[in-house]
């Protein structure tokens, strides 16, 4: 749904610059003739709402997963645990397994992935509230991390998320060669 400062997304107002991305970006993936798919943990499905708030987003957007478990994010996008304990559920090593995870089970082009601490717990030392890696990924090439510094309460942390990420994606979608052989 949008508003005049923007969208507002599950209750979050988003702002206009994001519905302006995200306007770019469906245009982007149907000239492409590419599908979107999103992995979301810290932001719940907002990211899948924002894209499909648009009329016509049934053109290239494929599906979404909420991996908001630890389980979630090995059973439905195939990260390995081990690469969980390891780093950490808010790495980049887990945000790019998410992103490649969300490609490989999806008939999509290109994804996103979230995984961060909203708050207002959480927090763990170097990995303060506010701490998210975002990461997108289009079949064929290696997954783009980004790792963000959210200030603001809970509904801010995901509601700059949701902004960040469809930025990336419209930069990514607009930018990026196509991939030499498509699902």
């Amino acid at each position: 749904m949008t508003s005049g400062r923007g969208m507002v997304v599950g209750g979050m107002s988003v702002d206009t610059s994001a519905t302006d991305d995200l306007q770019a970006l469906a245009q982007a993936l149907r000239a492409r003739g590419w599908r979107l798919a999103t992995a979301e943990s810290c932001t719940g499905g907002l990211i899948a709402a924002a894209c499909t708030s648009l009329a016509g987003s049934s053109d290239w957007f494929d599906r979404g997963f909420v991996t908001y478990s630890n389980e979630a994010k090995a059973q439905m996008l195939g990260v390995d645990p081990g690469l969980i304990v390891q780093h950490g559920a808010v790495s980049r090593e887990v945000v790019c397994a998410m992103a490649a995870g969300a490609l490989q089970h999806s008939r999509a082009h290109v994804a996103v992935a979230v995984t961060g601490i909203a708050g207002p717990g959480g927090a763990v030392p170097g990995k303060p509230v506010g701490t998210v890696w975002l990461a997108t990924a289009v079949q064929g090439q290696q997954p783009l991390p980004r790792l963000l510094h959210c200030t603001g309460d809970r509904a801010a942390v995901r509601a700059t998320t949701v902004t960040e990420a469809i930025a990336q994606l419209r930069r990514c979608a607009g930018e990026t060669a196509p991939p030499a052989a498509t699902r």
